[in-house]
């Protein structure tokens, strides 16, 4: 028996395997018949369940919260309200659009809240603040700076001045 004659056989004998196992395999799992009744069932099947954002429900309250506006480039506008007795939430208003953020730690000291839902990152450091957009991977309001955060920076009266030292 020659080699070509001999792989020949071997590729046969593999390919009939694979096809028996299939057969097998398809004896083993009858498929199903599904009758469909008239009216509602108490056993059909849902379709998949998607999160979708609901727009009214969902809406926190912000009556007796501190309010704080920060204006952004490009002339986007954001207004954070927070309530004292609740620090690890945020209301966002993002166009026109009121949003509850969770904190979530940071080890850099920088204040970030999350809306895992609708994928809205806050993150406020000292100097400005930036709105995310997580699920489009895309920045949504950069360089948004609160009043305070807009006052130019002075120098008090108990820090050094510069002196002219003159050499002669």
């Amino acid at each position: 028996m020659s080699i070509s004659k001999l792989l020949m056989a071997c590729s046969f004998a593999l390919a009939s395997l694979t096809l028996a196992a299939g057969a097998q395999a398809q004896n083993a799992a009858p498929a199903k018949k599904s009758v469909k009744k008239a009216g509602k069932s108490k056993t059909a099947a849902k379709p998949a369940e998607t999160k979708t954002p609901d727009e009214d429900a969902d809406e926190p309250a912000v009556a007796d919260a501190a309010v704080t506006d920060f204006d952004c480039e490009l002339g986007n506008k954001v207004t954070i309200y927070a309530n004292a007795n609740d620090e690890s939430h945020i209301a966002l208003r993002w166009k026109k659009r009121l949003h509850r953020l969770t904190r979530v730690g940071t080890t850099t000291g920088a204040q970030r809240f999350e809306n895992k839902l609708y994928g809205l990152v806050w993150i406020g450091i000292p100097a400005k603040a930036m709105l995310l957009d997580s699920k489009q991977n895309r920045q949504l309001a950069n360089e948004c700076r609160n009043a305070e955060q807009l006052k130019p920076v002075t120098t008090s009266a108990t820090e050094p001045t510069s002196t002219k030292i003159t050499i002669q």
